[in-house]
């Protein structure tokens, strides 16, 4: 028998039916050759410290740091686990070869091979490596196994990342509790200070967020504008000035245009164009969901899950938004597919499909292509499944429109001797723009001038407006995760945003789990969507001097590194000494502070 071990009993049903497997046997299906298992997510973890050395079951300062000589795993203790991988266990031994039919991701390859480990089983493994659950896709999928050995270093990249969070997590959560925690006593979630290698960095964003938004202080200037035939011009300033530092200036400029005339100076009209947005990649999708209906990243994440296994989406843990060139003939049969879409493909009917190198570009992508419709008929959907299905369809209709076409309009105008602009902007071609609904405010919205002639001259209305300059904006769950992305860089270039996913905090397929961990700690909380820190999350930031703990950069080159361990470009082994090391640094730092500082008891 061949055996075939899935990461959920609905996707193992799913391989089975296309195996032509159909016997159910409860912890797995048989037929045709075949037996279909399955894990439920991690059957196994790393050891835990005393199951290392039996000195480590007590938290004290004298036994750190405490780093094993050799990592272990172990199964999960959990009656219905035991029982799985009792079956897993058996089949594994008796089989002709082993089909790993994880999730095709670095996660879902660390998960898989540690069962495979853990049963002692001596088998030829193959991997399934597919980016749908449709039936086609599982079917090519088998139809293209490749050897295990091939994404040896993708399970180093995960291993690497599980002992790494161990050895930093557990040493540094027990240095920090117990050294500046003020409540002694049982150790449990409430008196714990939780330090991890992603979640300290990002919780360290947050702080410093709110830190310049508490220190800000705001910065009056003065703004010149005149109402010339119903449309407001402003003063124009010199770059990066927006107005005026004192009342007085602004009140000297005002008295030397009244009763002047205001006199068009110069009409410039400009063509212009936008492409259509990127498919999405699973941040950006959730950046977007967050922004449109107040999703959390964690829900996006649930709800784009359940959309690929109910076989409507493709994989969406990516952090790619291309798709290779052999997609592209497969494009046309996936439109096909979006039936309740068709009245928004009009213009592409019939004609062939536009191939963009903002699209289809197979340099760009590594394990996963963007997230993208199947094309697999949509039935039943709940509602946040069908609001997030119906943006990923808009989006890969979108990529084969033509750009939105407009005409920027900026008028110039005199009064006296100062010079006054104002812009317009008309769009001649919606292009892919048609496909979505103008939001009332947004930048989208057209402004049209009215036609103003070069040298007509009247009467106008200028005026002063006292403004203050604003402080920085809190952090949402949406420009949270991109700035974990961009180690917490502000960037809105979409290439310079890809440079920068390499050093980015934690990987798409885990943000949601660290945010969701430090509202769970009590490190942050709601203000309607704004992220605020609490005053433990600001205590733990403030306390910690060590860099290496809470610099987004510095996590940033870690998570590099990892990627390079992925792709043959890093020693595995060195990642995990520099761990090591870095453990050990962090724990004589605390040893030398002689302060008497705490975090309160919350």
């Amino acid at each position: 028998m061949i055996v075939c071990i899935a990461e959920k009993p609905s996707v193992g049903r799913d391989i089975a039916r296309v195996l032509g497997a159909t016997e159910n046997k409860g912890s797995y299906i048989e037929g045709n050759g075949y037996q279909v298992t399955w894990t439920f997510g991690h059957l196994c973890e790393l050891k835990e410290p005393h199951e290392y050395n039996s000195l480590w079951k007590r938290w004290a300062l004298s036994q750190l740091p405490m780093i094993p000589p050799r990592f272990g795993i172990k199964l999960k203790r959990d009656e219905g686990i035991e029982r799985q991988f009792e079956t897993i266990a058996r089949l594994m031994k008796e089989a002709e070869y082993i089909v790993n039919c994880g999730d095709a991701g670095q996660e879902g390859e660390l998960i898989q091979r540690w069962v495979i480990q853990l049963t002692g089983a001596r088998r030829p493994v193959k991997r399934l490596w597919i980016n749908s659950l449709t039936p086609e896709a599982i079917a090519e999928g088998f139809r293209n196994l490749r050897d295990q050995s091939e994404y040896q270093s993708l399970y180093e990249a995960g291993l690497c990342r599980a002992i790494g969070d161990w050895t930093l997590g557990i040493n540094a959560t027990r240095l920090y509790t117990l050294r500046y925690h003020s409540q002694d006593g049982k150790r449990d979630g409430s008196n714990i200070l939780s330090i991890g290698r992603v979640q300290t960095p990002t919780l360290a964003l947050i702080v410093r967020r709110q830190e310049e938004i508490d220190c800000f202080k705001p910065t009056p200037y003065w703004v010149l504008t005149t109402l010339y035939r119903d449309t407001l011009f402003t003063l124009v300033m010199e770059e990066g000035e927006r107005g005026f530092k004192t009342r007085e200036d602004a009140s000297r400029a005002l008295a030397s245009i009244s009763g002047q005339p205001f006199t068009v100076t110069g009409v410039e009209k400009k063509k212009g164009s936008e492409a259509p947005p990127r498919l999405f990649d699973l941040t950006s999708l959730q950046v977007e969901c967050n922004k449109r209906f107040d999703f959390s990243a964690d829900l996006t994440l649930q709800t784009i899950q359940s959309l690929y296994e109910k076989k409507l989406t493709t994989y969406p843990r990516v952090d790619t938004t291309f798709l290779p060139d052999d997609v592209y003939p497969k494009c046309p049969q996936i439109l096909n597919g979006l039936r309740a879409y068709f009245p928004l493909m009009d213009r592409i009917k019939g004609k062939p499909l536009v191939k963009s190198r903002k699209v289809f570009d197979t340099k760009k992508v590594t394990d996963h292509h963007a997230i993208i419709p199947t094309g697999v008929r949509a039935n039943a959907m709940t509602e946040e499944e069908g609001k997030v299905y119906d943006l990923i369809c808009r989006r890969f209709i979108g990529v084969f429109h033509p750009d939105c076409k407009f005409e920027a309009t900026t008028v110039t105008g005199k009064a006296g001797e100062l010079l006054f602009r104002a812009g317009g902007k008309h769009v001649t071609d919606a292009g892919w723009k048609a496909l979505w609904a103008k939001e009332k405010g947004s930048s989208d919205e057209e402004k049209v001038l009215p036609l103003f002639v070069k040298g007509e001259s009247g009467q106008h209305t200028p005026s002063v407006t006292e403004k203050q300059t604003t402080p920085p904006k809190p952090y949402t769950e949406g420009t949270l995760l991109r700035a974990m992305e961009t180690a917490g860089k502000l960037v809105d270039d979409e290439e310079l945003r890809d440079a920068l996913k390499e050093n980015g905090i934690g990987r798409p397929s885990t943000r949601a789990a660290i945010i969701e961990t430090l509202f769970s700690r009590q490190y942050i909380r709601k203000e309607r969507k704004s992220i605020v820190p609490t005053t433990k999350g600001k205590e733990l930031i403030s306390l910690i001097g060590d860099d290496l703990l809470k610099s987004a950069e510095l996590t940033g080159i870690w998570e590099k590194k990892l990627r390079q361990i992925e792709r043959h470009e890093y020693e595995a082994s060195q990642f995990i000494e520099e761990m090591k090391q870095m453990v050990c640094e962090v724990v004589v730092h605390v040893f030398a502070d002689t302060s008497n500082r705490h975090v309160s008891a919350q």
